[in-house]
């Protein structure tokens, strides 16, 4: 439901993250040469010989410390301390999608059908650590929002690329990536990206095209609103795609013992500002 008038309501907009502080900076654990404040590597990218746990990576993979489920990795994107994907740099995002490849082709190999990789930037949205960083859950049975959107994505009659098929919300591309406003956004500045081809997974070449357009969504919506805390997804097995919802309205009641949506902004007009 859009209503744009609900974006002045009292508290209808949600936080803007605030500026790292010294504690912040002092202490967090993902950074390099704090690696024994996490568990012990599953996976690294470096440049030449390192021993495990030690400083010289690139990208680092370790077991969620608080896990929801059994096998739950966290990917860490920068030995640097960056609070978001906004901020990686060109050559920081190739080893991110090499890592994402290797993680999903390890679950993949081990029977799971449906990883889960997510992105949680911001207290808003469920990070723990501003460290930028993306989770991988294992999970052993097809999740719901997989198996409610799979009927609608099926190569002989996919909904997602009739939407894909228009140009009216596209953002940018990279090759035949798409980035767009959501169609039917549950919150301001929902956004997609997606193969125009039907694709069921991405390989790695498509993964790092991915990245780079989330890069620059993030990059631009940052632009408008600020330091806003968002959730990104990946949902494959059908024609593959992430999802971005930022955190710019509170979750109330409606929302939530609904599951009525009231977003105050066109799709459309997303679209232009973003464009802009």
């Amino acid at each position: 439901m859009i209503a744009p008038g609900r974006a002045r309501r009292p508290g209808a907009r949600g936080a803007v993250e605030e500026p790292p502080s010294p504690e912040e900076l002092a202490d967090c654990p993902f950074c390099e040469g704090r690696e024994d404040r996490t568990p012990p590597e599953v996976f690294a990218i470096a440049d030449g010989d390192r021993r495990p746990d030690s400083p010289g990576w690139q990208v680092r993979v370790v077991p969620n410390l608080y896990p929801a489920f059994q096998h739950q990795e966290v990917i860490v994107h920068t030995p640097r301390h960056a609070r978001t994907l906004a901020e990686l740099e060109d050559a920081e995002l190739p080893p991110v999608a090499e890592a994402w490849h290797a993680r999903l082709g390890a679950a993949h190999e081990a029977g799971i059908e449906h990883p889960l990789l997510a992105l949680n930037e911001g207290r808003a949205a469920g990070a723990s650590l501003a460290h930028t960083h993306s989770q991988l859950v294992w999970l052993s049975e097809r999740p719901p929002a997989i198996a409610d959107e799979a009927p609608n994505l099926r190569p002989d009659d996919c909904a997602l690329c009739r939407l894909l098929a228009g140009d009216e919300l596209e953002i940018a591309v990279r090759g035949s990536l798409s980035l767009r406003a959501a169609f039917a956004g549950r919150l301001p500045y929902e956004l997609l990206v997606a193969p125009r081809d039907h694709e069921a997974r991405p390989d790695e070449e498509a993964l790092l095209g991915a990245l780079e357009l989330l890069r620059d969504g993030i990059r631009r919506l940052r632009g408008l609103e600020g330091d806003v805390a968002l959730n990104a997804w990946l949902h494959a097995g059908e024609h593959w795609h992430f999802e971005v919802l930022p955190r710019l309205s509170v979750l109330a009641g409606l929302e939530l013992g609904a599951g009525v949506f009231v977003n105050w902004l066109q799709p459309e007009e997303a679209a232009t500002r973003l464009r802009g």
